[in-house]
């Protein structure tokens, strides 16, 4: 699979509360939370994103609690994936048991800048930064990875 989109970069230690703040943990409607996404870190994140962007972030994305409404609430948004150079471990199979694709990559990380635009080439591992016309390596995603993303996403 290929997935296109503009990058919006965010620092290390993003963790749960800022993806979705606690105060909007009364619901578990995926449109709700997705109103709500980022807004703690960017108060105008939701407005400024389109469908399909993409989430480049440092060390230890999704750290925090253990809830699921932190990658329902980025996937409902329209993110299409997240590349960081680490995952709190809760996060990232939480983000799989969802649907929501995520990579590793310490040099896509430190060599892009937000508004560049990326194409993933999830089957190969490849990401080009068509922006600055370079290749970047990430971690191969396992075949029942893959699978459980392509059966959440049907």
């Amino acid at each position: 699979m290929i997935i296109k989109g503009k990058i919006w970069k965010f620092k290390d230690n993003i963790d749960t509360d800022v993806i979705i703040p606690a105060r909007y943990l009364n619901t578990s409607d995926p449109k709700e939370l997705a109103l709500h996404c980022m807004e703690d870190y960017d108060s105008e994140f939701v407005k400024k994103m389109d469908k399909g962007d993409i989430i480049v972030a440092g060390r230890n994305f999704g750290c925090g609690s253990s809830r699921e409404h932190a990658p329902i609430a980025l996937k409902a948004a329209g993110i299409s994936c997240i590349i960081a150079k680490s995952f709190a471990r809760i996060f990232f199979r939480n983000a799989i048991n969802i649907g929501l694709l995520i990579f590793e990559s310490v040099e896509a990380v430190d060599r892009s800048v937000q508004g560049n635009i990326f194409e993933i080439d999830t089957e190969q591992g490849v990401i080009k930064n068509l922006s600055k016309n370079e290749t970047y390596k990430t971690n191969l995603l396992p075949e029942y990875v893959k699978e459980e993303v392509r059966r959440r996403n049907r």
